[in-house]
């Protein structure tokens, strides 16, 4: 058995940045940007009032004697015309401040007859300009290798720019094995039960923003799962559950390299989830979870997740983690990296579920989080903090 850590390096070291596609800036949120996104014009494009009010040159200030109103300023319709002395102009905020104006005057503190404007003596100074380019410049860049949040896709579009290159999306191909499963909605026999890892671990491929290709449940022979991976080929990453364990009905790790499978590693010092192997299909990058629901589901988070991260231009890294405040005692750990179902408390304290059998799907869609037990950890006490992953 190996580490989490290398067996996480392993997997990591299986895959690399998928490469970029082009993509219209309204469907590109948490995309990667596989090149630099460039701005087109300067934000401003213009030197723009702050706020309504008057432009005006603040050499007229000085002599105190009231300004001749010449025009208006107002949002998307400049003044077309230059302030000239003893001038100002009526603008409103975003607007363009006309040419010969060097300062805008909020209107709560002037005064207006007509076109006659005072300017109250104690005005604040400002100058209540945005200047050109202020928020970026023509030529400024987003780089390449940035995940793209709202605020990022707001200023790509203030940038001008209408499309943008990221990494494509990884398609995972996800197979489950074993005579006994049925599909949810089929009638099981009596010696059966349904098939959920799938379904699940289809679910967390797609809220990684990868794409799911569910393939039919392999059958225990060799023709059946040999005939099910190849459905799989064209994806970015092959992953199965059940098969890899040590039964004689486990065909994946006992007859994987008949099936075209080159190792990278088998079984990990971790619970739940011991049973886990990885390596290539024909090329393909794999990924072989337990059986277990728990286990799939749970393996799927540490190990499969930061990999389809990776496909899509994030950096390689392991699963975030954080710490919490344990809600109560525990005992002392064992030589395997134990991952605790949990859930959060509203005191922020984390609380492991009473049973930790790797088959209670009812826990794991109860808990929030995995409390992270280090190989042989001391009992721990209430109050202590704890790292967490959360699910």
């Amino acid at each position: 058995m190996i580490p989490v850590s290398a067996a996480l390096d392993a997997i990591l070291a299986l895959v690399a940045p998928l490469p970029g596609e082009t993509v219209a800036l309204r469907d590109v949120v948490g995309r990667v940007l596989a090149a630099p996104a460039t701005a087109g014009r300067d934000q401003p494009p213009f030197d723009a009032a702050q706020m309504d009010g008057y432009a005006l040159r603040s050499a007229d200030l000085e002599t105190g004697r009231p300004l001749r109103v010449v025009g208006t300023a107002t949002a998307g319709h400049g003044f077309t015309g230059t302030i000239q002395p003893g001038e100002a102009v009526r603008i409103f905020t975003g607007a363009p401040v006309p040419g010969g104006a060097d300062r805008v005057v909020m209107q709560e503190e002037t005064g207006r007859q007509g076109d006659v404007l005072t300017v109250a003596a104690n005005a604040e100074p400002g100058p209540f300009i945005r200047p050109r380019g202020g928020d970026f410049a023509r030529g400024a860049e987003l780089p390449a290798g940035r995940a793209l949040r709202p605020a990022d896709i707001a200023l790509l579009a203030a940038m001008n720019v209408s499309q943008v290159t990221v990494h494509r999306r990884p398609a995972v191909a996800i197979l489950s094995t074993g005579d006994e499963l049925v599909p949810p909605g089929a009638d099981p026999g009596p010696d059966q039960i349904v098939a959920s890892n799938g379904y699940g671990l289809a679910a967390l491929v797609t809220e990684t923003g990868a794409e799911a290709r569910l393939l039919p449940i392999a059958r225990d022979s060799l023709d059946s799962l040999d005939a099910c991976l190849r459905l799989g080929e064209g994806a970015d990453l092959i992953v199965t559950t059940g098969g890899a364990s040590v039964g004689d009905h486990d065909l994946l790790a006992r007859d994987g390299t008949r099936l075209g499978i080159d190792l990278a590693f088998y079984k990990v010092a971790m619970r739940p989830g011991k049973p886990l192997m990885a390596g290539r299909l024909r090329g393909t990058p794999m990924l072989g979870l337990p059986g277990n629901p728990v286990s799939a589901l749970v393996c799927g988070r540490l190990f499969a997740v930061p990999a389809l991260r990776r496909l899509a231009g994030h950096p390689p890294e392991a699963a975030a983690r954080a710490t919490a405040v344990l809600g109560t005692d525990l005992p002392a750990n064992g030589a395997r990296e134990h991952y605790m179902r949990a859930r959060t408390g509203t005191d922020g304290c984390a609380y492991p579920a009473d049973s930790q059998d790797s088959s209670l799907l009812h826990i794991l869609a109860q808990s929030d989080a995995l409390i992270v037990r280090p190989p042989h950890d001391p009992p721990r006490h209430l109050g202590e903090t704890v790292e967490i992953v959360k699910i």
